[in-house]
Formats: structure tokens, sequence, C-alpha cells
């Protein structure tokens, strides 16, 4: 079953040893306005033909506005083999809300 990971629990996990992949998946103009330090862009129209580049060795979490297109692509992930996914809850909005307010609210 895919995991939903409350903000801080990301925040946990990517002060760890053993930080995940967060895998942005919104529009760029979207990236343009606010985001996630360390973040991977990857827009989700993109995603089908480039899931490829994603490594297999470590967990991604999938970040959008709200958690509705994250979600979308992480379980899309999951059926292409990816064991190790999650989805950011309430996505980028939340993170800016609960863990770093200096990130842009849109």
């Amino acid at each position: 079953m895919l995991e939903d990971l409350e903000p801080h629990q990301v925040a946990q996990r990517l002060a760890s040893d053993s930080p995940p992949l967060l895998l942005d998946v919104r529009e760029t103009w979207e990236v343009r306005v606010a985001a996630i330090p360390g973040s991977v862009h990857l827009p989700m129209a993109e995603i089908p033909v480039r899931h490829d580049e994603l490594p297999d060795d470590r967990t991604i979490v999938v970040v959008c506005h709200h958690g509705s297109r994250s979600r979308q692509v992480a379980t899309w992930l999951a059926t292409q083999g990816h064991t190790d996914v999650a989805n950011l809850a309430g996505g980028l909005d939340a993170w800016a809300r609960e863990v770093d307010p200096t990130v842009p609210r849109y």
C-alpha cells in the first residue's frame, strides 16, 4: 500500500542518514514560484517517459501543490516497479504551513 507521509515525517526523513529523493511533479511555473530545496523537478507529464531516470535504491517522496497529483504519480510509479515510493500528504502547501514557512504559498 502506498504511504502518505505528513510534512513533519518527510522533514525527519530528510534529516536522516539516508534521506529520500523529493520528486516534485508540478509544472515549471509552479516550481519557479516555490519549491522545497533539494527536490528534483520532473513534471507529471514527463514521468511516463523519464521514470527510468529515478533511483531504485532510494525512497522517493512525490510532491505536488496539495498532494493529489503526487499521489497519482506515486501510485503509477509503484505499478512500474518502484517499491519504495511515498506521497507528501497535503503537498507543498502543507510543507510551507507546517515545516518551512519561508516557502511561498500560492
